[in-house]
């Protein structure tokens, strides 16, 4: 029987601030000014610091100048580097979405607005280290001097694809640069990249692990069995958390962004939380360096929530025109990393407008003649890997079965 005087229950389905047609609005966001978050000793309990989980850690300030204690105080010749490799992953996104809609590949994922994620977390761990990417640190391999003919020709699936055809466009696997195998599957990277540091760790080895996980997927349950582990185990191990405030088309409130912070997910498991600015690649360097030492001194493991913002379709398959204003991106308040690192280098007087000019055009110039290597072997359905691959790398030892597949197939 129902009560008397009592109050039908609702269920709220969080909304974004904006669908389109509406007016950009940012004011809910929480971030603090450049410079103001202090920088806790790396041996600070994850207790003592919690407050960092909703901060938000920044270096760069609006005139371009890098300021406060998180300040890495990198030389010029390092922010060049940086500036460049961002450059040159931004031109190859660029003419890899072109050439889907020539009808080269089936697929292609951009990282417009969040470039200096992967490339300077790319550029400050070793190759020997290895990173667990979702499909957005394309960035990782172009700053690491992956060769850029070679990423096409996986993504092209043609006959000199690395992989063999036997993954999905833009799902690289590259041991050598510490690129483990991207999964279509999310969060399944983050469990990967905690068993792979507790396995170094048990080794007795000197090597660290990093993942990269979007806000949508710190809703699998991966990504919690994941920091589960790393806390018990104290697991040398970076865990990304890339807030681009979007998921294929719904907003990261849907994952739980509008109750809390990504970072703060990490204080209830006992670890040490850090909450940074994603477009500032001063301080996506700083918040990387401190979690890297804390995983070299084994101190465990840190969660970074990398806060950005994704300027592109989640794929060529998407349309955010749909769901978001169509001005988001441009009025995003934290700007572009590649023009944010571009003013303090100006700044400094260690680079110039005729530079960046220079360095867009090369750019430009050196995936074009990738492109023109990768093509002249084929792209989609113009070449393939020989059928015979696919029995191969299967077994240590061929399995009968594998044997008479292979002859049957005339192999």
């Amino acid at each position: 029987m129902k009560k008397p005087n009592s109050q039908a229950l609702s269920l709220r389905v969080p909304e974004p601030s904006g669908r389109p047609g509406d007016p950009t609005d940012f004011s809910h966001l929480l971030m603090d000014p450049a410079g103001v978050v202090e920088r806790p000793e790396v041996s600070t309990t994850p207790f003592d610091m919690r407050d960092h989980a909703f901060r938000l850690i920044r270096v760069l300030d609006d005139d371009g100048k890098a300021v406060g204690p998180w300040n890495p105080k990198l030389d010029a010749e390092t922010m060049r580097r940086g500036l460049k490799a961002m450059i040159l992953t931004r031109a190859f996104d660029d003419r890899m979405h072109r050439a889907h809609r020539q009808g080269k590949t089936s697929f292609y994922m951009k990282c417009t607005g969040e470039e200096a994620i992967a490339v300077a977390q790319g550029m400050i761990l070793s190759r020997e280290d290895m990173g667990f990417p979702t499909y957005r640190q394309q960035g990782l391999l172009i700053a690491r001097g992956y060769p850029l003919a070679t990423m096409m020709n996986q993504i092209y699936s043609n006959a000199e694809d690395p992989i063999k055809g036997r993954q999905l466009p833009i799902m690289y696997s590259a041991k050598d640069y510490g690129f483990f195998t991207i999964s279509g599957n999310l969060g399944t990277q983050v469990p990967q990249a905690v068993g792979w540091a507790m396995a170094s760790a048990y080794k007795g080895d000197d090597k660290i692990a990093i993942s990269w996980i979007g806000d949508g997927a710190t809703a699998e349950g991966d990504f919690h069995n994941a920091l589960t582990f790393a806390s018990v185990y104290r697991a040398p191990v970076i865990l990304n958390i890339v807030n681009n405030q979007w998921a294929i088309s719904s907003f990261q409130g849907i994952a739980g962004g509008l109750e809390t912070t990504f970072a703060s997910k990490a204080i209830g498991y006992g670890l040490p939380a850090l909450r940074v600015d994603g477009n500032d690649f001063l301080a996506v360097w700083a918040a990387t360096q401190w979690a890297e030492e804390r995983a070299r001194s084994n101190q465990g493991a840190t969660v970074i929530e990398l806060f950005t913002y994704r300027g592109a379709p989640h794929s060529t398959s998407d349309d955010p025109s749909r769901y978001r204003p169509a001005d988001e991106h441009d009025k995003w308040p934290l700007g572009d990393p590649i023009a944010r690192l571009k003013q303090h280098l100006i700044a400094l007087g260690e680079w110039s407008d005729d530079q960046q000019t220079a360095a867009e055009a090369e750019a430009v110039e050196q995936v074009r003649a990738a492109g023109k290597e990768s093509e002249a072997i084929g792209t989609l359905g113009q070449s393939r890997p020989s059928v015979k691959t696919m029995f191969e790398e299967v077994y240590a030892t061929e399995d009968w079965r594998i044997t008479e597949q292979r002859r049957e197939v005339g192999v």
